[in-house]
């Protein structure tokens, strides 16, 4: 699929920055999001390796539901490090279109400031911060986005992130939840808990060779 294919479908300003980005072939999870309802505010649970796509995936949910006007969108990632670079990434691309702010500071406290923002970027820990101070703001949301979603499974954070996850199924009905992840072991056991449509591909952008090293070489196998 090439992305002028999408040239109806996609938010015109949402094409442009693509099409500006060099972007003209989509990867094959990328497609299989398309088919799958992305753009029609569908909740996806993608697993595919890493540097397949997937980021893609979740700028075309997210940025669509803020250029349409159908409701602002979280972008949660497990480290502040991750945080700060996913927002330069989005800043960079979209900060001439919507308003993009970063929320991952210790304090807790409601931060109402972000009401006044499209895309907040920003970890489990401080989202769920947010939401038990009732932040207001929160009604307006309609795209999730959970990066490195299969930390559900991690002993330290994956309690908080199934915590969040279960009150904002609570709080918005009709919410939009994308999962991003290279490895999840029981992915259609989530994707049936999380109510969305499961993505498997194993498209890499470099093929992954596996061999022994002895003695100065490599056997490959």
């Amino acid at each position: 699929m090439l992305l002028i294919d999408l040239k109806t479908k996609l938010n015109p300003d949402l094409y442009n920055v693509l099409e500006g980005e060099g972007i003209n072939e989509l990867r094959p999870c990328q497609i299989k999001a398309i088919d799958r309802g992305v753009l029609d505010n569908k909740s996806l649970l993608v697993c595919t390796p890493t540097a397949s796509g997937k980021t893609l995936v979740a700028e075309f949910a997210s940025m669509q539901s803020i250029l349409n006007k159908i409701g602002k969108a979280i972008y949660i990632v497990p480290l502040k490090a991750l945080a700060n670079e996913k927002y330069k990434e989005f800043k960079r691309k979209y900060g001439h279109l919507c308003k993009i702010t970063i929320s991952i500071g210790d304090l807790d406290k409601a931060e109402p400031y972000l009401q006044d923002y499209d895309l907040i970027i920003t970890t489990s820990e401080k989202l769920d911060s947010l939401l038990r101070h009732h932040s207001p703001w929160v009604k307006d949301v309609n795209t999730i986005i959970i990066d490195e979603i299969h930390l559900l499974n991690d002993v330290t954070r994956g309690p908080t992130l199934e915590i969040i996850i279960t009150m904002l199924k609570r709080l918005l009905k009709n919410i939009q939840i994308i999962g991003l992840s290279a490895t999840i072991g029981n992915p259609r056991e989530l994707a049936e808990w999380l109510e969305a449509e499961l993505i498997l591909d194993s498209w890499r952008p470099v093929e992954l060779k596996h061999g022994i090293y002895l003695e100065g070489q490599i056997n490959f196998y």
